[in-house]
């Protein structure tokens, strides 16, 4: 059933969802930005904005090649992607909305906004793990979007500092852009300005968490959730802007571009092909493309939020000790309740168990659009990860509304955390011997 609301930019008209009692808002643009500029957030627009399908992601490397062909994408292509068609383009700075269909301004709904990962150059907020969530159906309204990634997003020059007394970090301004689209504009589809949430996972952990470290944000959220990339950590160190001119230079040299106008000018093709040259030669390409210090958004000396934290690993994960390690001592330095968890469902259908990436088909509660052969045990699963995702961004408390406070605080637990997955959920601490073992030996990739 079609749905048409009134917001602060004008009248917009959602769809129903693929959950029944959901209303589903998609590829709603948030801002526009000119190349290596600052988002500028939409405020208004004529008649009704028809919010029918998913809009433009990023230009990324996969948008220049066939990704069912290249081996080594083979298993995150055919687990998030295969069978689906992406466009893909500079105007790419659009979000979706998810609300139950009954929703209306003043219920003062929580607010759940995700973060996509994809190692700042990959991904998009619609791919299948993502498309059309649950929570609302736990009266929990949920947002995805989509940010710049890759040269988009983090090129880093003397000319673009020069220009704008900043540089870097085109993709993080594109996530605070749309955290503040949110807080305009969510009160019309029923959320609460003041009850948001934000969720990362990977590379969209590492976002939340600079969003929490940054003055930029007070008052954007009231919690954060991050699985597989926030935390305490040398690994997480932020390194001024100017360490990544001599890389971003480089590119524009195999671009054959003597200045910032003709490197502008380059199409998209262009510059991911220069860009990918560079990473192959010059030194520095693993940082290049990651947040930076500028001074603005992110500072020398930044300071946490004081909210309530989730944030956990999988079993089988990258470096799973080490990410674990840093989650829990992210939770444990915490002045409010925060909460740690680990994940170690062994997913069906292959050998690869609890992967980079895999917790998130349970957090959704999108197992329906997954290809594995699902078992109730992995249904039940999700139900209760899905309850305790929706309780925190209720409460701050995953507890609350659960006959039992299973989940106790990293402040109190010491090394335990919450383990889900493989029997039932319990505090527990989990075996360091055999997370160093599967970092040693398991060929986790992430994207």
């Amino acid at each position: 059933m079609e749905k048409i609301i009134s917001t602060p930019c004008g009248l917009i008209r959602g769809v129903a969802s693929r959950n029944p009692g959901v209303t589903a808002y998609k590829g709603i643009r948030y801002a526009s930005a000119e190349r290596w500029k600052h988002p500028v957030a939409v405020t208004h627009w004529d008649g009704v904005y028809n919010a029918d399908h998913y809009g433009n992601c990023s230009y990324q490397p996969r948008a220049f090649y066939d990704e069912e062909q290249v081996t080594e994408k083979a298993f995150y292509y055919n687990e998030f992607r295969k069978g689906q068609q992406y466009t893909y383009s500079e105007d790419c700075l659009f979000l979706n909305i998810f609300t139950p269909e009954n929703a209306n301004p003043g219920d003062d709904l929580p607010v759940l906004v995700y973060i996509h990962g994809g190692g700042f150059t990959g991904g998009c907020g619609h791919e299948k793990h993502f498309d059309e969530p649950v929570w609302p159906l736990k009266g929990v309204i949920g947002v995805t979007l989509n940010y710049r990634l890759g040269p988009l997003g983090f090129a880093c020059l003397p000319e673009l500092w020069e220009e704008a007394g900043a540089c870097g970090n085109y993709g993080l301004y594109d996530q605070l852009c749309a955290l503040q689209w949110v807080r305009s504009n969510i009160s019309a589809f029923g959320g609460s300005p003041k009850k948001i949430t934000i969720m990362g996972q990977s590379a969209g952990a590492m976002s939340v968490q600079q969003h929490c470290l940054s003055s930029l944000t007070n008052g954007l959220f009231r919690s954060a959730v991050m699985s597989s990339g926030g935390g305490v950590s040398p690994l997480l160190k932020t390194r001024p802007a100017e360490s990544n001119y001599a890389f971003w230079k480089a590119v524009m040299e195999k671009a054959g571009c003597t200045d910032l106008a003709a490197f502008r000018s380059l199409s998209a093709e262009q510059l991911f092909s220069a860009w990918n040259t560079a990473k192959k030669e010059v030194k520095g390409a693993a940082t290049a493309c990651s947040p930076v210090i500028d001074g603005r958004l992110i500072t020398a000396k930044p300071i946490a939020h004081s909210i309530p934290y989730m944030a956990g690993t999988t079993s089988e994960d990258m470096m799973p000790p080490i990410l674990l390690s840093m989650a829990r001592n992210w939770c444990a330095k915490q002045e409010n309740p925060s909460f740690c968890w680990h994940f170690n469902r062994q997913l069906p259908g292959d050998k690869n168990g609890a992967w980079h990436s895999s917790d998130l088909w349970y957090w959704f509660g999108t197992l329906g659009n997954c290809w594995r052969p699902m078992e109730e045990k992995d249904q039940t699963l999700s139900e209760e990860m899905v309850r305790y995702l929706c309780n925190f961004a209720k409460t701050g408390d995953p507890n609350k509304g659960e006959e039992a406070n299973l989940w106790s605080t990293a402040q109190t637990s010491g090394k335990y955390v919450l383990c889900m997955g493989e029997g039932n959920s319990v505090m527990r601490k989990p075996s360091t011997w055999k997370l160093v073992y599967t970092m040693l030996t398991n060929k986790a990739v992430g994207e």
